[in-house]
């Protein structure tokens, strides 16, 4: 009888351990966003000099002085609030650069906010200057609603307020401009 017992307490030990081991998800998340006050990064990095390789060969090269890791938010983010400077090659290893002088990545849309001083230099030498643009990363596309002057490979001026392109900016489309567009004569 003493076994009886034994057995049926013993059974209900591993009942209620089992209970408790399985009614417990993984929360942890959650406690980590108790942690961390809402308007505070998770993370920072400073003097941040990132290489982004694929199949051994350099994609990207990002260097900022200072990156803010938001990605325990809903809508995550990454900051670069003291400016950043990214190099990223094509696929025929030719290198485009963009700086600017503070910027915001948002990692659900793959969309990225460039603000102050924005300089874009692709292989080809076009250069486009802008206090403002967004460059989706999804679709490969740079946009803007506000002036910006480019200066294309051949040597042709552009100003305007607000434009689309692709990233090779080969095509270009300018809401509102004046420039100076270079046409070569055929005989």
């Amino acid at each position: 009888m003493l076994q009886t017992y034994r057995n049926h307490i013993l059974s209900i030990v591993v009942i209620l351990f089992a209970t408790m081991l399985f009614s417990c998800q993984d929360r942890l998340n959650e406690v980590r966003k108790w942690d961390l006050d809402e308007g505070k990064p998770q993370t920072a990095g400073k003097g941040i000099n990132l290489f982004y390789t694929d199949s051994g060969k350099v994609k990207a090269n990002l260097r900022t002085p200072l990156m803010k890791d938001f990605t325990h938010l809903d809508f995550s983010y990454r900051e670069f609030p003291d400016g950043l400077e990214l190099d990223f090659f094509d696929e025929e290893d030719k290198k485009n650069t963009i700086i600017a002088d503070y910027g915001i990545m948002y990692e659900q849309t793959d969309l990225v906010d460039l603000q102050g001083n924005v300089v874009i230099t692709t292989a080809d030498s076009t250069v486009l200057k802008a206090k403002q643009l967004y460059w989706d990363q999804q679709r490969g596309w740079v946009f803007s609603d506000i002036n910006y002057n480019v200066k294309l490979n051949n040597g042709a001026l552009n100003e305007g307020e607000g434009f689309d392109a692709n990233e090779k900016f080969d095509k270009f489309i300018s809401r509102s401009n004046k420039g100076v567009q270079i046409v070569e004569e055929t005989e």
